[in-house]
């Protein structure tokens, strides 16, 4: 009988050496960029080779070296993230930036990112725009979606709601679910378009159905309230449920209330302790308003419960992971 619990062969590198296509290893050597470049992505996904992260980015460089803006964009990750070479955001903005002169969109997308966040440059707003935008022109989805942020926030460029509506609308015909949930709220809200509370719902739904937290809430919120759909409490508390279990505070306060008032949901006091108390926990300094206000629901409904109650809902809190 077959052992289906027998350990897998390990690939070393003299076999690998041994078994692996000559004419690439022999490219490589003789200086070929391209040959390089797949040498380095075998040793880096493991694929054909062992992985190995530092082989990786020795093949990566050498290729880079050569102008190969694939390589350069491979290797500045690497530096970013600390595989195979020591961290250094500072040179992998070198090597982003020597891809995203040669057009790399996903390098000129990552340069951006480096100037919004100053990591290894700094901090500049106005230049992570430029690049984003150049990402953005080569239909990159999230270069789209932050530049359309950017222009939703006025953050390194002017506020434009029309620019931001539509790269908000090229990310999200390409799928982008947090770019069709702010399409939803630019409809809520009527900014850069008239107010259609039925076209923000319709937008929130498709984000929503995607698993992104924010347009589960903002979903929850129209049911609960009636706003651009059939007001309908247990639906309301459907997608709050499912964006609390995600980590929402602000989901998991509106379902602690619905609890309280059994509004879609039984009347259960411990479930709405546990989802109050979590309110407070997750709500961010920012948001101290909002923090206060869920620790006051949980004193009020702690006056109606019992102490193994309130033991309960204590170690459910405490219990809790974000799905």
């Amino acid at each position: 009988m077959m052992d289906t619990h027998a350990k897998a062969t390990t690939v070393t590198k003299e076999r690998w050496k041994a078994s692996f296509p000559p004419m690439h290893v022999v490219l490589a050597d003789r200086g070929d960029a391209g040959a390089q470049y797949e040498l380095g992505v075998m040793h880096e996904s493991g694929r054909g080779a062992p992985q190995d992260y530092a082989e990786a980015a020795k093949w990566y460089r050498k290729a880079a070296e050569q102008g190969d803006a694939r390589a350069q964009y491979n290797l500045a990750c690497l530096f970013g993230n600390g595989q195979g070479v020591p961290k250094d955001h500072a040179e992998a903005v070198r090597w982003y930036r020597m891809a995203a002169d040669q057009g790399n969109p996903y390098a000129q997308n990552n340069l951006a990112v480096m100037y919004e966040t100053g990591r290894g440059v700094a901090q500049d707003h106005a230049e992570a725009a430029k690049w984003y935008q150049k990402a953005a022109e080569q239909g990159l989805a999230a270069a789209q979606f932050t530049l359309a942020l950017q222009y939703d926030t006025g953050n390194g460029v002017p506020v434009d709601y029309d620019l931001a509506l539509m790269w908000y609308r090229k990310a999200a015909d390409q799928g982008n679910a947090k770019a069709q949930n702010n399409i939803g709220r630019m409809h809520e809200d009527g900014r850069g378009v008239p107010q259609d509370l039925a076209e923000a719902a319709n937008w929130f739904r498709k984000a929503a159905y995607k698993g992104v937290a924010a347009a589960r809430f903002n979903l929850g919120r129209a049911c609960e309230y009636g706003r651009g759909v059939p007001q309908d409490y247990a639906e309301a508390a459907t997608w709050y449920r499912k964006a609390a279990d995600q980590g929402d505070a602000a989901a998991q306060f509106n379902l602690g209330n619905l609890y309280c008032q059994g509004r879609g949901v039984p009347v259960d006091y411990v479930e709405a302790y546990r989802w109050f108390k979590l309110a407070v926990l997750r709500f961010p300094a920012a948001e101290e308003a909002n923090r206060r206000l869920a620790a006051r629901n949980r004193h009020l409904v702690e006056k109606m419960m019992t102490p193994a109650q309130i033991a309960e809902a204590e170690t459910l809190a405490s219990e809790w992971k974000p799905a």
